[in-house]
């Protein structure tokens, strides 16, 4: 791997030194930035792959949904379609076509909230801001077009210590320096038991600006459910074999999570976004029917899940007893009050301020 980096780190320089240019036009009015009247939250991050921007931007739609009239507003990665598209009720079992997993998996747990995709964010918060009073941007951290009201950057714990490399050598999809443009930073993913020292290690290695409130957060795995969002009425022990299914960017903390009641797990593995096919899941029904244990189970994620809702794979699915492991977010430090303060002060003086204006 080290050596991989050193053949790729000449395009990092290339790659990097585009960013910087574009992020220089932005800063300097050359590149325009919009802002709005209504209140714009951001959830991003700096790296490819997941930081746990979906549990955040879940985090703050219960925080918000029944005071506001709330909207969510992604790009929709890996959706069929194209511009501007609002999730409905009438909206296909196979949504996430349509609008993306993220997007699929807000609609399906928050049916009464506005759930759009659109790739220019500036176009989709204009359509937005005629029927809505708050919008959250999913992973729109890099969308310089438009200049939110508060920024939050996401930094996963896991991969905190990786050297600051761009891509595509390293992770980045940005310079380190760009966290600067964040109101808060918000390390998630961390062990329940956090000490002070490793904190102190970590704030070393981010190094917030002196704007920045940083907060720590860890994972809150919730009881399996089925597909159909009602709780499973099973319990993982010792003798149970899982069958794990994922197509996200980090598994790794969802597998140390299940070998808290079980060692025999059974990783089908693929890559970020991974769009499942009928051969995918032909094999995990296959291995799953060769496997002789009497207790055994499918645990899949709720993203993962949005992508098992195909026409092409139902007839398949739904004769295989398929578990979803949701999960939640836990801040550390007794810091959840003071977040929660620091942005719902944030929507009320924004949104009073402009009202007077």
């Amino acid at each position: 791997m080290k050596y991989l980096r050193l053949l790729l780190y000449p395009f990092s320089l290339i790659y990097g030194l585009v960013v910087i240019i574009r992020n220089w036009c932005f800063d300097a009015g050359i590149f325009k930035s919009r802002k709005f009247y209504i209140p714009v939250i951001s959830v991003g991050n700096l790296d490819v792959g997941g930081a746990g921007k979906s549990p955040m931007t879940e985090y703050l739609v219960r925080l918000f949904k029944n005071n506001y009239k709330l909207a969510t507003l992604s790009r929709g990665y890996g959706r069929k379609t194209k511009g501007y598209f609002v999730a409905s009720r009438n909206s296909p079992r196979s949504l996430a076509s349509l609008i993306g997993d993220e997007p699929g998996q807000f609609h399906q747990k928050f049916p009464d909230i506005t759930v759009a995709v659109c790739e220019n964010r500036v176009a989709g918060i204009k359509t937005l801001q005629v029927d809505h009073n708050l919008i959250i941007l999913d992973d729109a951290y890099q969308h310089r077009a438009v200049k939110p009201g508060l920024s939050l950057l996401l930094f996963d714990y896991n991969r905190v210590k990786e050297p600051h490399l761009l891509l595509p050598a390293g992770n980045l999809r940005e310079p380190f320096s760009g966290r600067k443009r964040a109101d808060t930073i918000i390390i998630t993913k961390c062990p329940g038991q956090l000490t002070a020292h490793e904190q102190t290690v970590i704030l070393d290695r981010i190094k917030p600006f002196t704007h920045q409130q940083v907060f720590f957060t860890s994972i809150n795995y919730q009881l399996l459910q089925t597909l159909k969002g009602e709780i499973a009425d099973i319990k993982l022990t010792a003798d149970t074999t899982v069958f794990l299914l994922t197509g996200i960017a980090n598994a790794h903390p969802l597998v140390q999570h299940l070998k808290i009641y079980t060692q025999q797990i059974i990783h089908h593995k693929y890559p970020d976004h991974h769009r499942f096919s009928l051969k995918n899941i032909s094999k995990l029904a296959d291995d799953f029917a060769a496997c002789t244990q009497p207790h055994k189970v499918i645990i899949t994620t709720e993203k993962d899940a949005q992508r098992l809702a195909t026409n092409e794979l139902l007839p398949l699915v739904k004769d295989l007893p398929v578990l979803v492991l949701p999960i939640g977010i836990s801040f550390l430090n007794n810091g959840q009050q003071q977040f929660d303060q620091f942005v719902l002060n944030y929507v009320t003086e924004y949104t009073k301020h402009h009202q007077l204006h």
